[in-house]
């Protein structure tokens, strides 16, 4: 049996079911030549807004900028500490260091990923000025909780939403809101892979406080709101108008990628939940999940192994992420020898992400359930 082709995700395809609409978007900014802040980046920020019911959205250039211009809108001292999960991507804590600011490692959840309000009250110092949950994989860290510690405590909380967008947080009075929207200022990606991707780079920040949008929006265009009188330093951080384009025509169909991967998650679930050894995706009861990534923990057995089993049977797999923040040589200085975690070194040892995107078909996916049942026989 020749196995199917598989990708880890596969945007080509997915193309292909919008191409009219998308070849049109972008031929409309090639016609008007209108590449920087033109019409499409005024039209797809307003429907973002709409999307996730918040004030203000400031498209950026990236995720990364996008964390680092919400950083920048908070008026930090050299040196103030910035809480951040240890076990996420390198981008969430760079930009704390790259700000001269002081990144303060925590552990996570062992079955969210995540921060959560005991994590955080546990970790609290009086020097913590901002919290930065990340939502990884797909679902909401505990929101609720980490707002009303920011409250009591005065510290601020960014969301770092890039894995996330289009997940809807639940309350306990049971209103629900998006994900991104609920700290003081949320963060997302727009990179190709994201549950809402660009073809190129892309980025966006969100709030509902007038006074950081304006801030915010001044920051990313050199610090200015009128044309060559700068207020504030800024940096120059922008989305184009093709990527805007784009994305305005793949936001309409967000909720409908959201399904159909959680489609592919609730057939994985199916195959491997009864499987000694192996840990489907936990569900969190105050959020749905978009499952940027379908990540399961490999227990009693080694995880490279099946990483290996998968490879040479024509099966892509990710590791996210495979070392701790502390652990890399760049924020050796931020922590002390011999630092540890125990949730996120188990996590870094243990998980493994599948494929899993809106266009996988239903021979893939089972290839892919074959394949990986066979290494725990």
């Amino acid at each position: 049996m020749t196995p199917p082709k598989i990708q880890m995700v596969d945007v080509k395809s997915q193309y292909l079911k919008i191409k009219e609409e998308v070849d049109q978007g972008i031929q409309e900014v090639i016609d008007s030549c209108a590449f920087i802040n033109g019409p499409s980046v005024k039209s797809f920020k307003a429907s973002l807004e709409k999307y996730l019911d918040v004030k203000h959205v400031i498209p950026c250039a990236n995720g990364t900028d996008a964390l680092q211009i919400a950083l920048m809108a908070l008026d930090l001292n050299p040196g103030d500490k910035v809480m951040v999960p240890a076990f996420t991507y390198v981008a969430t804590a760079e930009v704390i260091a790259l700000l001269g600011l002081t990144p303060v490692m925590v552990d996570v959840c062992p079955d969210t990923f995540n921060l959560t309000k005991k994590i955080v009250e546990n970790n609290l110092t009086p020097d913590i000025k901002v919290v930065v949950p990340v939502h990884l994989y797909g679902q909401c860290s505990e929101m609720e909780g980490i707002m009303s510690l920011s409250q009591e405590h005065g510290f601020y909380v960014i969301e770092d939403n890039a894995q996330a967008i289009g997940s809807d947080f639940s309350f306990q009075n049971r209103r629900t809101q998006k994900s991104g929207t609920i700290g003081h200022i949320g963060c997302t990606s727009f990179y190709p892979s994201k549950n809402l991707g660009a073809y190129g780079d892309g980025g966006a920040i969100c709030t509902n406080n007038e006074e950081l949008g304006q801030k915010i929006h001044m920051i990313a265009n050199h610090g200015q709101k009128k044309k060559y009188v700068h207020d504030i330093i800024g940096c120059n951080s922008r989305l184009d108008s093709i990527q805007a384009a784009i994305l305005e025509v793949k936001l309409k169909h967000l909720d409908a990628y959201a399904n159909a991967r959680n489609l592919v998650a609730k057939t994985y679930d199916e195959a491997f939940k009864n499987i000694e050894g192996l840990e489907i995706p936990f569900r969190a009861s105050f959020s749905n999940h978009v499952f940027h990534q379908y990540t399961l923990k490999v227990k009693g057995k080694s995880r490279d192994e099946l990483k290996k089993h998968l490879s040479d049977n024509g099966i892509p797999s990710m590791i996210y992420y495979p070392i701790p923040l502390y652990n890399q040589l760049a924020f050796k200085k931020y922590v002390p020898d011999n630092f540890n975690l125990t949730t996120t070194e188990q996590l870094c040892n243990e998980v493994i992400s599948l494929p899993i995107h809106t266009e996988m078909t239903s021979d893939q996916q089972e290839y892919i359930i074959k394949k990986t049942q066979e290494y725990f026989q």
